[in-house]
């Protein structure tokens, strides 16, 4: 058995998981959660017009990198993997953010491909899933980049067929389209354009007609789970692995986008930091929808494990 944590240093969140590895005598692993964590620091604020990451998001991102690093020496953690996506990949002063990342954390952070990331999200994601609801397609819903990835899983591994990466996501979709709060009619329907016409690229690279499950991971598609099950507050036990039909996410999406800033607050699952961008999430998040009910498939399955399982999984 070893500790190890991984970090996801996404356009909008940074999260944290320690856990116990344990691997058994024929391969398989088995993750124990020690230690998980979210904080919003919308890293990638603006970057999608600047080209730049802001000196005020790499600060909010150096405090929760701090506070990590404490908890990593708390939890005695042995080895320490941590992935930088959508927005360090886009920005030209990338270095700035490697340079902060060594100091405060001291170890090196890596920005892995849209492949990869797809990968390592599909492992985690399946991992607590009935291998014969496969082929999986799983989604990755996050603030500058939407993940595709079509694969089986057997109990023990998972085996990838196709995966695409492409540049749409719920910070990414608000920037672009939706400037007023609540968006205008015009505004939703240029940002329904928009997704289409991106996610058309994964659409293209990955054969979805070939799934029988879909899965949603990252937190537009569990915020949305959450709202649709009218639960008080934020429950990762009651949304993980829980069920939407596309009829739902159509409700809430709507519902979503009639609603103004201090509205969408009020509501008891949402975490401030996506109070701003959840009806980028969620457009997106209804277009995949839209897509995949033309092929059969009506019902989305949200999983609380994604990428950060994936990561955890391939440090033992």
């Amino acid at each position: 058995m070893a500790r190890v944590a991984a970090i996801d240093c996404g356009t909008n969140s940074i999260r944290l998981l320690v856990a116990d590895v344990t691997v058994s005598d024929d391969g398989s692993r088995w993750l124990r959660d020690v230690h998980r964590e979210m904080r919003v620091v919308r890293l990638g604020a603006g970057v999608d017009a600047t080209g730049v990451l802001a000196a005020e998001a790499l600060e909010r991102t150096r405090v929760a990198l701090a506070d990590y690093a404490n908890t990593l020496r708390r939890k005695g953690t042995e080895r320490v993997r941590m992935v930088a996506t959508s927005a360090t990949r886009d920005a030209a002063n990338r270095d700035e953010f490697f340079a902060m990342t060594r100091a405060v954390l001291g170890v090196e952070a890596e920005v892995i491909s849209g492949d990869e990331e797809a990968r390592l999200s599909f492992t985690g994601a399946v991992s607590d899933l009935d291998a014969s609801d496969g082929p999986f397609l799983v989604a990755d819903v996050g603030g500058g980049s939407t993940e595709l990835v079509l694969g089986s899983w057997d109990g023990v591994r998972g085996s990838v067929e196709a995966a695409r990466s492409v540049d749409i996501g719920c910070v990414r979709l608000t920037e672009r389209c939706l400037h007023d709060d609540p968006p205008t009619e015009r505004q939703v329907d240029q940002a329904v354009a928009v997704a289409q016409e991106v996610l058309a690229g994964a659409f293209a690279a990955v054969p979805t007609a070939k799934a029988n499950t879909w899965i949603g991971v990252a937190g537009t598609v569990t915020t949305l789970v959450a709202l649709a099950k009218e639960l008080p507050a934020y429950d990762s036990a009651e949304i993980h692995l829980a069920r939407l039909g596309i009829d739902r996410i159509r409700e809430i999406t709507a519902r979503l986008l009639t609603m103004s800033h201090d509205e969408r607050a009020a509501l008891g699952p949402m975490h401030p930091g996506r109070v701003d961008v959840i009806n980028g999430g969620a457009l997106v998040v209804r277009t995949l929808a839209e897509h995949l009910a033309g092929q059969g498939i009506t019902e989305l399955v949200a999983s609380e494990h994604d990428i950060l399982d994936g990561i955890a999984f391939a440090l033992s």
